[in-house]
């Protein structure tokens, strides 16, 4: 026997075939009485079929749609989710006529509470990549203190007349080496030293535990230079025409003729090749260690034109590292803009900035980041918290800091810091801010905005004091 469309529906399988789909389906009459339902929707009310049919609508979904389909005889198409807690669903609803007249309506439904909450996750995974990822460039955030000669000296070594030069850098883990190679690289594409196209190639010289291995990842290898080698572009190779960011770089000492070969050559050899390669690589050399104690005199000398140290957080201004803790809140609100098109207001008390700004990290910028991170996360509301809110606030306090942040965080917390004092470091910021032409009051009034209760008369006798020295 041959299945028609006559014989499909005079064998009545339509109820069949609606009991097993993954859509719940509603059918009322013009005063909202349930005259079909199939599987699905019965379970999502917790009910059986017979229990539902021929009883109102609004007996299991108050707030139905089919309602509103009922008083305005019009389709509802994606419009409103509702709520069967704890289950979520999205209601297409359409009006039945037949030969003319209005006979009632039916609802077509499915659960999204999986697709939600992975949604969520999507978007909760998206946040934390736009927050933890490196920093590309700070000059746009920090421009004041030590960091502004340095970022002068970084674009020296690409932008001077003379043409550009190798360079090393050298500071404490977390202090923005990598960060301000990429700077480097910028702007040597700006001003045209090297193509917009360019590559920039980083590799952390510390992952490298055989120096075999090394050299062949650095200047390459041909296939049978070693059992089972195959014919493979260098480090060099890949960076020609750009920057070779050589991280961790006093990690390299068995190999140090050879890269001291590749700079002063400008060529290299690939290993088990005998042709030579030429390339156009400027290095950079990074590293937590003095590299003048650990490089070969002659290898020290041809990197070391420029060298450039970047200082710890504990080194920096006041007014520097509030000018990074700005950054970080301003970064969080716009991860969640972008992930959630939520207006995200962060706004720390007082004594919690005044923790987080003084406190010590031994990780310099980067934990910093994370701290503040942290901090926010403490105190954010939930996800399934949130609901249909597209505009937020959220206060950090002191309980929302991790307690290994500071060696003097506990102290801080049962002794809130005095705000109206005019201590070293809110010292030194009235005299930078003064520098820069900023009067008593609108210097009490940054104060303020910091968290310190400095009276204006107070900044104004700091500075005749600080003058007549």
């Amino acid at each position: 026997m041959k299945l028609t469309k006559e014989l499909f529906l005079s064998l009545n399988f339509l109820p069949e075939v609606l009991d097993n789909i993954n859509d719940g389906v509603n059918v009322v009459d013009t005063d909202g009485m349930i005259v079909y339902i199939n599987e699905i929707s019965a379970n999502y009310a917790g009910k059986k079929k017979e229990e539902m049919l021929g009883n109102p609508i609004t007996d299991f979904y108050p707030a139905a749609i089919l309602l509103t389909v009922l008083q305005n005889r019009q389709p509802v198409l994606d419009k409103k989710i509702h709520f069967v807690p704890p289950k979520k669903y999205i209601v297409n609803s359409y009006p039945l006529f037949y030969k003319g007249e209005f006979i009632g309506a039916f609802s077509v439904f499915r659960d999204i509470q999986e697709i939600e909450q992975l949604n969520n996750k999507i978007k909760q995974l998206e946040i934390q990549v736009n927050l933890n990822k490196p920093e590309d460039d700070f000059s746009h955030v920090v421009h004041l203190g030590t960091m502004q000669s340095v970022y002068k000296q970084a674009k020296k070594i690409v932008g001077s007349l003379g043409g550009p030069r190798h360079s090393i850098i050298t500071g404490a883990s977390g202090t923005g080496k990598t960060m301000l190679a990429n700077i480097i690289y910028n702007y040597a594409k700006e001003i045209g030293v090297i193509s917009k196209n360019a590559p920039f190639i980083e590799i952390n010289c510390a992952q490298f535990t055989n120096p075999d291995i090394a050299a062949m990842e650095i200047f390459g290898s041909v296939e049978g230079a070693y059992t089972g080698s195959k014919k493979k572009k260098g480090l060099f190779e890949q960076a020609n025409g750009g920057i070779l960011f050589l991280d961790e770089a006093h990690t390299i000492e068995n190999y140090q003729s050879l890269l001291l070969k590749a700079i002063e050559s400008g060529k290299i050899r690939r290993i088990g090749d005998t042709k030579e390669i030429e390339i156009n690589v400027i290095v950079i050399a990074a590293s937590t260690k003095n590299l003048h104690e650990v490089f070969l005199p002659e290898l020290y000398q041809r990197l070391g034109q420029y060298e450039m140290y970047l200082p710890s957080l504990q080194e920096r201004s006041l007014e520097e590292k509030e000018q990074l803790f700005l950054h970080f809140v301003r970064k969080y609100e716009n991860a969640v803009w972008e992930a959630r098109r939520i207006r995200y207001h962060v706004v720390f008390t007082p004594q919690a900035k005044h923790a987080l700004l003084n406190a010590v990290y031994p990780r310099n910028i980067r934990q910093m980041r994370d701290v503040i991170n942290y901090s926010i996360d403490a105190s954010s509301p939930l996800v399934e918290d949130i609901g249909e809110k597209t505009d937020i606030t959220t206060i950090v306090g002191l309980e929302h800091i991790p307690f290994d942040v500071s060696e003097n965080l506990e102290a801080e917390k049962n002794n809130p810091p005095p705000t109206n004092k005019i201590t070293d470091d809110v010292g030194e910021f009235i005299l930078n801010q003064h520098k820069k032409g900023d009067g008593p009051r609108k210097i009490s009034h940054r104060l303020a905005e910091m968290g310190y209760d400095v009276p204006y008369y107070k900044v104004a006798y700091y500075l005749k004091k600080e003058n007549s020295n």
